[in-house]
């Protein structure tokens, strides 16, 4: 295997290629193995540290490292809508919406029309705006606005 930045980063790509071609299981061991030799550094791209911390939360069940993960591939390699969408992945599998609706804000900010990222946001949603936006949408004249409308738009 080769020991230069170059040569790990070359080395990260390909693996990143298996999981994304849906070999988890071979493209995850092996993406660990250097990870753990490289250690948390920008010596990777960042999207090697995004697809591992999305197959730790997802097939392991390890959200919080996985999400760790995520958090350090945006911040290496920010301008990378996939890490942005692992991310959002992640942040799924955390329960916690609101932080996969803004990585997938992110994503698209940088690439509008990447697929997976318009997909996921297809997929989860977009929320409207609550009638009265002063108040919080769990406000009951908010809520009882917003089913009125619902139900006279015939939604």
């Amino acid at each position: 295997m080769a020991t230069g930045s170059f040569g790990a980063r070359a080395v990260a790509v390909e693996r990143v290629a298996l999981c994304r071609a849906g070999d988890w299981d071979k493209g995850m061991q092996l993406l660990g193995q250097l990870v753990e030799q490289k250690g948390l550094s920008d010596d990777l791209p960042g999207t090697a540290y995004s697809f591992l911390g999305f197959g730790i939360a997802r097939f392991q069940k390890k959200v919080r490292e996985g999400l760790k993960l995520c958090e350090h591939a945006v911040r290496i390699q920010f301008y990378e809508p996939d890490n942005h969408l692992n991310s959002a992945r992640v942040h799924l599998l955390a329960r916690n919406r609101r932080a996969a609706v803004e990585a997938i804000g992110r994503g698209l900010k940088l690439d509008p029309h990447h697929a997976a990222l318009r997909g996921l946001r297809q997929e989860i949603g977009i929320r409207k705006r609550p009638v009265l936006p002063f108040l919080s949408r769990n406000n009951p004249l908010n809520r009882l606005l917003a089913r009125m409308l619902h139900d006279f738009s015939g939604d």
